[in-house]
């Protein structure tokens, strides 16, 4: 299956979907300005741009869950309409949202196949359920136990629940938004086998995706999109990352990375972790120096995440210890903020913004004991920091009493920058800290990074993406089951002595097939 290409599928002389003009707007906010493209059927289209550009707005509105202001959508050259994503599936166009949709009460199998369960008299046939789920996993290369509750999923077990969920309504168009943002990179390659697979069968699929490579391997056509306008669409083939880094960005980005400045050998250490035990963490220590950048590596799973709940006092520790500069934290989050321990987290969605409330507030919510104990005048000074804060952090794109819902990916993520800065912290733990954001955003966050490490913060970095790791970290622990399966430093910071540490030898020979 690796070997198909959506290429073997001759394009049909008439466009599969059209979009002619389409415009939308979002109050006073203007998300797509005239957009036409054309999509052929049995080919990956990819949609690329900045967050804001207007990728995910035109995804929606093909998927049935956003509804166009002007303009006209064509499928198999018939004007269509969609209300809602059920209207959208009765004609077999599907999407697969960036933030993953369960009911945590009900099984994956039942997720997979919510509303179209097999039933008898109004009664559920597990047994057939359970056939069907079987099936249905393996066709797709997933091992994703169907009786688990969905509830207890990993957001990359979240978002394969999603991808099988399309699968399993027999979609002819799917839509894809950013579908390997939370997956590990073998998960990845399984992916992107199942995507050419479908579309050789004949699927089409849209792919709005910030990953460039991923794009230029899989897409037939990209098209463009900067401020809600079309800039171009053109062959993948003709296409590299520069090119549309320029496209998407109107200017050329010169480097991804910011340049490393290693502290020097002598500075103190400020976060000091021994022997430590916790939920997925198998007696862990290391040290983290002032103006060091740590890197955390390894599959999704090997207890990245874990063990930075576990420093932050987000998870329970049942042994071992975590000090900053001498003080006890991994107690509460509350003791790790007081002592000078911040934390980004993993999903800015599930633990980071209050989506409805405004993006002051957000910005504001690491203090919030502090800021409710406060007079009138001193929370308008707290609300002036973190408005300070907001603007050092480069928030941009609405006011900033607006709800930070209204923001782009990149600039929430940047909220979640600025509430730390509140606390003025001296170790900063940042968990897939440019998931789901664009790459002038990601460029942005990564200056800001190495800057906190300039200053003289320490900053532990967990990313599931791999050139962040080599780009930004001074030195490398490697997990795997739990535990730190290597140490790298310096010049010894290369994929491939990360891979090997990260990968058991048969998995590491799957990648390279």
């Amino acid at each position: 299956m690796a070997g198909i290409t959506p290429a073997a599928v001759p394009r049909e002389p008439r466009p599969y979907l059209e979009l002619l003009d389409v415009a939308k707007h979002f109050g006073g906010v203007r998300a797509l300005d005239g957009v036409s493209l054309q999509v052929y059927r049995g080919s990956v289209h990819a949609l690329v741009g900045e967050n804001g550009a207007g990728k995910s707005t035109l995804g929606r509105i093909v998927a049935g869950s956003v509804v166009k202001d002007s303009g006209e959508v064509r499928l198999e050259g018939e004007p269509v309409s969609f209300r809602s994503p059920r209207e959208a599936l009765e004609h077999k166009v599907a999407a697969i949202s960036q933030e993953p949709f369960v009911v945590p009460q009900l099984s994956v199998a039942e997720n997979v196949f919510l509303g179209v369960e097999p039933r008898s008299a109004s009664v559920l046939r597990r047994r057939k359920l359970r056939e069907n789920y079987a099936e249905l996993a393996e066709t797709a290369g997933f091992d994703l136990d169907g009786s688990l509750p969905a509830g207890r999923l990993r957001t990359a077990e979240q978002q394969k629940l999603e991808i099988l969920r399309a699968l399993s309504r027999d979609a002819q168009l799917i839509v894809m938004d950013e579908p390997s943002a939370a997956l590990s990179a073998r998960e990845t390659v399984q992916l992107h086998e199942i995507i050419n697979s479908l579309a050789y069968a004949g699927k089409t699929i849209i792919l709005i995706s910030h990953f460039l490579q991923e794009v230029l391997e899989l897409a037939d056509e990209v098209t463009v999109l900067r401020d809600g306008k079309l800039v171009r669409t053109a062959l993948a083939a003709g296409e590299t990352e520069g090119s549309l880094v320029e496209a998407m960005l109107g200017r050329s980005l010169t480097s991804t990375f910011p340049p490393k400045r290693l502290a020097p050998a002598d500075t103190p250490v400020l976060l000091s972790v021994r022997d430590l035990e916790a939920p997925g963490v198998n007696g862990v220590s290391f040290d983290l120096r002032a103006g060091e950048i740590l890197g955390i590596a390894g599959l999704v799973g090997a207890g990245r995440t874990e063990l930075a709940r576990a420093i932050y006092g987000a998870a329970r520790i049942e042994h071992g210890t975590a000090s900053l500069a001498g003080t006890d934290v991994g107690r509460s989050p509350r003791r790790s903020l007081t002592a000078g321990l911040a934390m980004i987290p993993e999903s800015r969605k599930d633990e980071g913004l209050i989506f409805l409330r405004s993006v002051t507030e957000n910005a504001s919510l690491s203090r919030l004991p502090f800021f409710a104990s406060l007079g009138v005048v001193h929370r308008k000074r707290e609300r002036a920091t973190a408005r300070l804060m907001l603007e050092e952090c480069e928030v941009r794109g609405a006011s900033y009493a607006s709800p930070v819902a209204t923001l782009s990916g990149g600039n929430q993520q940047k909220v979640l920058f600025a509430r730390t800065l509140m606390c003025s912290p001296r170790v900063m733990i940042a968990d897939e800290p440019t998931r789901g954001v664009d790459i002038g955003a990601k460029r942005a966050i990564y200056d800001f990074l190495t800057k906190l490490a300039e200053r003289g913060l320490g900053v532990v970095l967990v990313s599931s993406e791999l050139e962040e790791i080599l780009g930004l970290a001074h030195r490398v622990l490697v997990m795997r089951q739990g535990r730190f399966v290597a140490e790298l430093e310096g010049p010894a910071i290369e994929e491939g002595a990360i891979l090997a540490a990260a990968f058991a030898d048969e998995t590491r020979a799957e990648l390279t097939e």
